[in-house]
């Protein structure tokens, strides 16, 4: 071979591979992740996520590429994150949290969604029914509104004799007045007075346990909320601080030095929100996919914190949690 010819294969060599490298990239079907927190306070959750994947043969980097829309918190950026991943032309949508789920639902009609929601979908216009969820979106619901009632009455186990008892939840959640109608029955049935707080910025937090010490509540439950999650540590260190014993949905909240948590585990759902993306990529339709309802419900409660609180925690609630932090 000549010198020349040598030297132009090469030339052509370094052209094609870069160029076959792009085309197999481009080819990579494309999750588009919208969250209304942070990545630093859903890492656990995103791993999970990955793990949905994986259990169909999907992985970051090699099998699919995922852009990630994340809120911050400020729900009002929401619209033009979900905009953007419509006009990237994603192979399908993942929405974390009420808000995320009915912004993307709004966002697009054609590009499949698969939603991660606490409140009922049929109730939020998302789907048609469970079963069938009909169009192009489908995803996964915890149980945590549900079991928001469930949440008080532990609390009342842990403290018995209080009289008044707050209930954290963020009016921008459109489950929220659902939940405020099922905590109000519950008030009756427990027999102690529930308060029930307002708060939709990490701004509206000290205002309300201000309410609180100035009610004299005895303990505080705080509602299953995407943007309450993203500042749970917040949330946390306030309980701390104004010595009040408190319940929250879910398991990070005990983990970051919480009182106690029931509720629905996150990771769980999480992965089979990963599961479903996958299942849409390798051809099934959402409309097919019937909404999965996340019923692995976890009690989690933590005795360092009912110590630094003076409580005891009852044996019979002992003897029916998953997980006991010491």
């Amino acid at each position: 071979m000549r010198r020349r010819d040598f030297i132009s294969l090469l030339v052509g060599a370094t052209v094609t591979w870069p160029l076959a490298a792009r085309s197999q990239q481009e080819a990579m079907p494309v999750i588009g992740f919208l969250h209304g927190t942070s990545p630093e306070s859903r890492r656990a959750e995103v791993a999970a996520f990955h793990r949905g994947l994986s259990e169909r043969s999907y992985v970051e980097g090699r099998d699919v590429a995922v852009e990630y829309r994340w809120a911050e918190g400020r729900y009002d950026r929401l619209p033009a994150l979900a905009a953007d991943l419509v006009d990237r032309r994603v192979s399908v949508i993942a929405a974390f949290g009420t808000a995320a789920a009915l912004v993307a639902r709004a966002a697009t009609t054609t590009i499949p969604i698969v939603f991660l929601v606490g409140g009922d979908p049929i109730a939020l216009g998302l789907v048609a029914s469970l079963s069938r969820p009909g169009g192009s979106i489908t995803g996964v619901t915890p149980l945590n509104d549900d079991l928001g009632p469930k949440l008080l009455e532990l609390l009342h186990e842990v403290v018995p004799k209080a009289a008044i008892i707050g209930y954290l939840v963020n009016p921008k959640n459109a489950t929220s007045d659902a939940l405020s109608r099922q905590v109000r029955v519950a008030e009756r049935t427990i027999g102690q007075r529930v308060h029930i707080l307002h708060a939709s910025s990490e701004h509206d937090f000290e205002p309300a346990f201000a309410t609180l010490d100035q009610i004299r509540a005895d303990g505080l439950c705080v509602q299953g909320d995407t943007f309450f999650n993203g500042r749970r540590e917040q949330l946390v260190a306030l309980a701390a601080h104004h010595s009040i014993p408190t319940a929250y949905a879910f398991r990070d909240y005990a983990a970051a030095g919480g009182l106690m948590s029931y509720g629905t585990s996150l990771s769980d759902a999480y992965r089979e929100v990963g599961v479903y993306a996958s299942r849409i990529l390798k051809g099934e339709k959402p409309a097919d996919l019937p909404v999965q309802q996340s019923v692995k419900v976890e009690l989690v409660v933590n005795l360092k914190t009912a110590r630094a609180l003076g409580l005891t925690f009852p044996l019979s609630l002992l003897g029916r949690a998953d997980e006991v932090i010491e």
